[in-house]
């Protein structure tokens, strides 16, 4: 039998202390019954011999100390998952909120998953198709692999995020790929976009879609990514599906971390943040990844703004410690117009090479994004002189080398959020864009790519 404690000492904010319980563990979920038969939520954030100190998931108004009941259900947060989890919408904590009934649950599993054991990976080898150039040719998302986009506040982070939920698919196994998208701390607009956006174009019917909104409870907001990560080791642990998660705005969890942290009186760490920031992250990210002896895997994309475009914050600095490489949104290029607006120079996928070359993209692609890389690099370069020198100053080879900055920019990096180009396109464009440069300075490339691949004019020769 559940036993009940009228013994409610102190609200303060979003905490409450219970005092005189027993057999109260951490984590623990419970309930708070008001004096006019109201129930609400709460988990348990600390023990101190017989005091528990416990957070609220809703309002603490109208809680009545000598009139409330407390109760503790002897359990953490549990997920009800099946499959019938896929196209449907759900809240923070995983309630229905399309108008839908609720799931029948296949099991019901505590949030508070274990991040991957290492010995039991599988390193991530197999090319993940985003549709983005940007991405595909230069910096490339492997399956199982951990892959942030750092972006900036009013940077278009939210249409890329959709963009690739859309059209992500890991070649040859396409009607095994399932998303799992958990926005946090977002507006009602931001989670109107993405519901109407995956609903217009299909996406939704291989989606599970966790939203939690500003106004939501910062509690709640520190469970959904947990959620979210549940519900994708189910879908590919349980079901063999290739899992892509995206989180969006890890900021936002972030915040409501610190919040939580500074109402427990914690000792702050860098910038407020609790001093567990880093503990904490690695166990959302460290779930994701392929292990052996199983088809599925997850693959994840955590989203996050970055104070004043800060790459040095806690969060992004934190978070590029943890997960292998980030994706940079740059406001430059986005008051260009270049959408979407990736800064491929400070981009990094650290497992590009795994998941590149024969038999998994095209032979030439390590070598094509090798050159685009450099290519770009000293047309940039080009532009800064002629900018401080003027253009006479500059060389023809010079000349060439800043054109094809430009064209890159308004070609390959630049393809609108409606675009889906095969990897086949990507690199062939890589290719068209080469053409700009005489093949004396192709030197990135191998004899045997440029006889093959690049083309032969009069005036290339």
């Amino acid at each position: 039998m559940i036993k009940e404690y009228r013994t409610i000492s102190e609200v303060a904010g979003p905490l409450m202390l219970v005092r005189g319980v027993e057999n109260v563990t951490y984590d623990e979920l419970g309930e708070i019954e008001l004096q006019n038969g109201e129930i609400r939520q709460c988990k348990v954030l600390e023990i101190n011999g017989t005091n528990a100190l416990v957070q609220l998931f809703e309002s603490a108004a109208g809680i009545n100390l000598a009139d409330s009941k407390v109760r503790f259900l002897g359990r953490g947060i549990e997920l009800a998952v099946s499959e019938d989890m896929l196209g449907r919408v759900f809240d923070g904590l995983g309630r229905p909120k399309d108008g839908g009934p609720e799931i029948i649950p296949e099991k019901r599993l505590d949030v508070n998953g274990l991040p991957m054991n290492p010995a039991a990976r599988d390193y991530p080898a197999e090319f993940i198709q985003t549709g983005v150039s940007a991405i595909d040719g230069l910096n490339t998302l492997v399956r199982g692999q951990k892959l942030p986009i750092f972006s900036g506040s009013g940077l278009p982070h939210a249409e890329l995020a959709a963009q690739i939920a859309r059209q992500a698919k890991v070649l040859g196994s396409e009607s095994n790929f399932a998303v799992v998208f958990a926005a946090m701390g977002i507006t009602y607009e931001e989670a109107d976009f993405f519901i109407s956006d995956f609903k217009r174009t299909g996406a939704i019917d291989r989606t599970v879609l966790f939203t939690n909104l500003a106004n939501d409870p910062p509690i709640e907001r520190i469970s959904t990514p947990r959620i979210a990560l549940t519900a994708a080791e189910y879908l590919a642990f349980d079901k063999g599906m290739h899992v892509l998660v995206i989180l969006t705005d890890i900021t936002n969890y972030a915040e409501a971390l610190r919040e939580v942290s500074a109402a427990r009186k914690e000792v702050p760490g860098r910038r407020g943040y609790p001093g567990y920031l880093y503990t904490d992250l690695a166990t959302i990210y460290e779930r994701a990844g392929r292990k052996k002896e199983h088809d599925g895997s997850i693959t994840l994309i955590p989203i996050l703004t970055m104070p004043e475009d800060d790459k040095t914050h806690p969060i992004p600095d934190l978070t590029g410690y943890i997960t292998e490489g980030q994706i940079i949104l740059s406001r430059e290029l986005h008051r260009k117009g270049v959408a979407p607006p990736i800064d491929v120079l400070p981009s990094l996928s650290r497992l590009k090479d795994k998941g590149i070359g024969k038999g998994k993209t095209r032979e030439d692609h390590s070598d094509t994004m090798n050159q685009l890389f450099a290519a770009y690099s000293r047309g940039k370069e080009a532009k800064e002189l002629m900018a401080i020198l003027g253009e006479a100053a500059l060389s023809d080879t010079d000349l060439l080398y800043a054109e094809f900055a430009d064209a890159f920019e308004n070609q390959y990096v630049s393809q609108g959020y409606e675009t889906n180009r095969s990897i086949e396109e990507t690199l062939d464009l890589g290719w068209e864009l080469l053409k700009i440069m005489p093949r004396s300075e192709l030197k990135r490339v191998r004899d045997e790519y440029l006889d093959k691949y690049y083309p032969k004019t009069d005036e290339c020769e």
